[in-house]
C-alpha cells in the first residue's frame, strides 16, 4: 500500500521511496528559492500524513528539495497578515497539530538537516524521532522568534526543552541565536553529524534501526523540567533577560519563561498553554515593529543585484576606522592592502586584525589564509591593483582632496574610489575629481565587526552602476546599505547628532551622566548617550560637532567644544566617564536624586524631530529607508520600530505639542524643523 506514494508530487511536497522501505517526504515549496511554511503548505503536509498514520512506511526521512537551506520557518509576510485580520490563533493552532501528527506517526522518524534550519524548520525536526545534521557550515539551527516579539509556537517550546534539558533550551530560545551543526550534536538536539552527501543515507539508517536518547541527555530532560525545578530556574532565567531587555520593551522572553514555569500536564495542555501566550504576544505593538524590521532588514538585504566586480581592496588610513575596514573586508574574503603614512601606524591596525582573525575563525588553515589577505602597504603600491579604493583618513576637506590627487590617476579604469567621511557633503570632495561618476561614499559605524550598517552615500555626478556595485560590495562583507544623500552628517550622524548634543548640554548643565544614560535606556537605547560619546571619541563627536552645527543652527556646548589631550574618552581610558577594561565606571547617584520630569523628551525629542527633517528633505527614499538607517546604524529602539514609525504610534500632533513645550522652557533648539505635516507620518 505504502509504495502507492512512491514518486508523488504534490505542490509543495513530493516523495520517494527507498530500496529500504524507507520513504523520503521532501519539502519544495512552490514558485520560492527557500522553504516556508505557510498555510496552505501545512494543510497538504497534513493531509500526507493522516495517509501516512494509516499506512506507514517502515521509516520517514524529512528532507529538503531545495539547493539552498532545510526549511527557513513560517511564512512571515502570511504571519503579519493573519495579525492583521486576528486569525493568529488558527494558525497557531494548525501547525501545533500537523506538528504533533508527525510526532505521533507509528514508524520512526528523522529530520536530515542541511543548511539553515529556523524557526519552524527547527520546530518540525524537534516533532521528528532524531535529527541528523551536516556539517557543512551553511548548516545553522536556530529559534529566532524572540527577535520578532514571539517565541516558538509550533511546539518548540514545549520539545525543546524536554529533548535537551531547560537551560540549554533556554539559551536558544531567550537569545535567539543558532547553533552549528556540532554544537546542536553537543547539546543533545541533533543526533548524528555527518558530511553532506550521507545525510539522506545516516538518516534512513537510523530510522530503520531507531535510536535511544544517551541515559545522561534523558535525566538532564526530565529533572530540569520537573516542577520544582521550573519554580527554582524561572526567576534566574528572569534575571537574565532582565539584565539585556526591560519587560515593558521585549515581553515575550519573560512570557515563555512565564508559561514553562506555570504549564503542566499532557502534551495538547502544554500546546494550548503555548498557544494562548503566543497568540497574545503577536498582538502586541513589540511584536508588530519587529516584524516591521524584520522586513525592513529584507529590504537592505535586496539591494546589490549587480555583480560588484571587486576582488581587490585598498584602505588608505590605518586608524580605528580604516584599520577595521581593512581587518573586515579580508575576514569577508577580499585581498586587502592597508596603506598610512607610517608603518607603526599600519603594523597597529595588522596586530587588531589579526586578534579578530584568531578569534573568527576557528579552522587553522583558513585562519592562515584570512591572515594573508591583509598586507600592509606603506608605500601604496595596492592602489594601482585595486577594484576599490577606500579612503578613511582625517576629517578634513582639504586633506581628503589632497589624497586623491595622487591616488586617482593611479586607479585602474573601473576602479572605484570611496571616502568614508562621516560628515564632510561628498559635492566638496569630489570638484576636482577626473572621474567623480566613480566616486562615492561608504560610511561604516564604529565598530565594525558588529555594526550591520554601511551608508552609501551619493552625490548628483555618481553614477548609478557606481551606486550598484557599492551596494554589491557591502552585501558580499554582510552589511546592510542605505543610499543617502551627500548632505551634511548624512542620514544617521545628522539623525544622531541633536540627541546626542542635547546630552552633552544636559550634562553641562549639572545633570549626571548616569541619570541622562538611564533616562535614553528607558526609552529603549542600547547605550546611553554620555557613554555614546565616550564610545565614539569626544574628538570625533567635537569634528561631528563643527561640521554639522552650523548646518543645523545649533550650538556646541563647552564639554564638546575643547577636548584635552588623553581625555578622548574610552580609548584614552577618560572622558566624560573613567573607563576601564573597555566598560564605563559610572559615579552611583544619589539615593534621593530625581532627574528633571522632561529629561527623557530633551533626549529623544531632537532625534525624532530631525528624523522628520531628514524625510522631508529627501535625504533617504522613503520613510522605511529611514527607519531602517537609524534603526541598524544607532541601535534605535526596535522594538519602536524606527523613529517614523514612532511618531505614527505616539501621534504626530502629540509629539509637536511637546516640542513646543520644550521650545518654551529650553529654548529655540527644540523649534519643530520642517516636515511635520508629511503625510507619510500619518500612514
Amino acid at each position: 500500500m505504502i509504495a502507492g506514494l512512491d514518486g508523488l508530487r504534490f505542490q509543495h511536497w513530493r516523495t520517494r521511496l527507498r530500496d529500504d522501505g524507507v520513504l523520503v517526504l521532501a519539502f519544495d515549496r512552490a514558485d520560492a528559492s527557500v522553504n516556508t511554511f505557510a498555510q496552505d503548505v501545512l494543510i497538504e503536509l497534513d493531509g500526507l500524513l493522516e495517509r501516512l498514520a494509516m499506512d506507514p512506511p517502515k521509516g520517514l526521512v524529512l528532507v529538503s528539495a531545495k539547493d539552498k537551506g532545510f526549511i527557513a520557518g513560517a511564512d512571515i509576510k502570511e504571519f503579519a497578515s493573519f495579525g492583521e485580520k486576528g486569525t493568529v490563533g488558527d494558525a497557531i493552532h494548525r501547525g501545533q497539530q500537523v506538528f504533533q501528527r508527525l510526532s505521533e506517526l507509528p514508524c520512526p522518524t528523522v529530520a536530515a538537516i542541511h543548511g539553515f534550519c529556523m524557526g519552524g524548520g527547527t520546530e518540525i525536526a524537534l516533532a521528528c524521532d532524531q535529527r541528523v545534521a551536516s556539517n557543512d557550515p551553511s548548516t545553522r539551527i536556530g529559534l529566532p522568534e524572540v527577535k520578532l516579539g514571539i517565541y516558538p509556537g509550533w511546539g518548540g517550546s514545549v520539545r525543546l526543552p524536554r529533548l535537551v534539558g531547560a537551560p540549554a533550551a533556554f539559551d536558544m530560545m531567550l537569545t535567539g541565536r543558532t547553533l552549528s551543526a556540532s554544537a546542536a550534536r553537543a547539546i543533545g538536539l541533533v543526533d548524528k553529524v555527518v558530511d553532506a552527501p550521507l545525510i539522506e543515507d545516516e538518516a534512513a539508517k537510523r530510522a530503520l534501526r531507531g535510536g535511544v536518547r544517551p541515559l545522561r541527555q534523558r535525566a538532564l530532560g526530565w529533572i530540569t523540567n520537573t516542577w520544582p525545578v521550573r519554580q527554582a530556574l524561572a526567576p534566574i532565567l528572569a534575571r537574565q533577560v532582565a539584565r539585556k531587555a526591560r519587560k515593558d520593551h521585549y515581553p515575550a522572553p519573560y512570557a515563555l519563561i512565564n508559561t514553562w514555569k506555570r504549564a503542566g500536564g499532557g502534551i495538547q495542555t502544554l500546546l494550548a498553554a503555548e498557544r494562548k501566550s503566543v497568540v497574545k504576544l503577536a498582538g502586541t505593538a513589540t511584536a508588530r515593529n519587529l516584524i516591521r524590521v524584520f522586513f525592513l532588514q529584507e529590504r537592505l538585504k535586496a539591494q546589490g543585484s549587480q555583480a560588484h566586480r571587486i576582488a581587490r581592496v585598498h584602505v588608505v588610513g590605518a586608524g580605528v576606522m580604516g584599520g577595521d575596514i581593512a581587518a573586515w573586508s579580508a575576514y569577508k574574503g577580499f585581498e586587502v592592502t592597508l596603506q598610512d603614512r607610517e608603518q607603526r601606524f599600519i603594523d597597529g591596525a595588522l596586530a587588531r586584525g589579526r586578534a579578530m582573525f584568531d578569534k573568527k575563525v576557528k579552522d587553522d588553515a583558513r585562519r592562515e589564509q584570512t591572515h594573508a589577505r591583509l598586507r600592509g602597504d606603506l608605500a601604496g603600491d595596492g592602489v594601482a591593483e585595486a577594484d576599490l579604493v577606500i579612503e578613511a583618513i582625517i576629517e578634513n576637506p582639504e586633506a581628503k582632496r589632497d589624497l586623491y590627487a595622487t591616488v586617482e590617476p593611479r586607479l585602474k579604469p573601473d576602479a572605484l574610489l570611496t571616502t568614508n567621511t562621516s560628515s564632510i557633503p561628498l559635492s566638496e570632495l569630489c570638484e576636482q575629481l577626473q572621474h567623480p561618476a566613480r566616486f562615492g561614499g561608504l560610511h561604516y559605524f564604529n565598530p565594525v565587526a558588529l555594526m550591520p550598517l554601511v551608508e552609501i552615500i551619493h552625490h548628483d555626478r555618481l553614477a548609478d552602476e557606481t551606486q550598484q556595485r557599492l551596494a554589491a560590495f557591502c552585501k558580499a562583507i554582510g552589511k546592510l546599505p542605505v543610499p543617502v544623500a551627500g548632505t551634511p552628517g548624512f542620514l544617521v550622524n545628522r539623525v544622531l547628532f541633536p540627541y546626542m548634543l542635547e546630552a552633552a548640554t544636559a550634562y553641562a548643565e549639572g545633570i549626571p551622566g548616569p541619570a541622562i544614560d538611564k533616562a535614553a535606556v528607558k526609552f529603549g537605547m542600547p547605550m546611553g548617550p554620555i557613554e555614546l560619546i565616550d564610545t565614539v571619541g569626544l574628538d570625533v563627536a567635537a569634528g561631528v560637532g563643527a561640521e554639522l552645527a552650523p548646518f543645523l543652527g545649533l550650538e556646541v556646548p563647552a564639554s564638546l567644544g575643547s577636548v584635552e589631550p588623553g581625555k578622548r574618552g574610552k580609548k584614552d581610558g577618560q572622558g566624560l566617564y573613567r573607563w576601564s577594561e573597555g566598560k564605563p565606571v559610572k559615579p552611583e547617584l544619589p539615593k534621593d536624586y530625581k532627574a528633571p520630569a522632561d529629561l527623557e523628551h530633551r533626549l529623544v525629542l531632537p532625534l525624532l524631530n530631525e528624523a522628520v527633517a531628514c524625510l522631508h528633505d529627501g535625504v533617504v527614499a522613503d520613510a522605511d529607508m529611514l527607519d531602517a538607517g537609524v534603526i541598524f546604524g544607532t541601535g534605535f529602539a526596535p522594538f519602536r520600530g524606527g523613529p517614523i514609525q514612532y511618531v505614527r504610534d505616539a501621534g504626530p500632533e502629540a509629539l509637536l505639542e511637546k516640542l513646543k513645550a520644550l521650545q518654551a522652557a529650553h529654548g529655540a533648539r527644540f523649534a519643530p524643523r520642517p516636515g511635520w505635516d508629511n503625510p507619510a507620518l500619518r500612514a
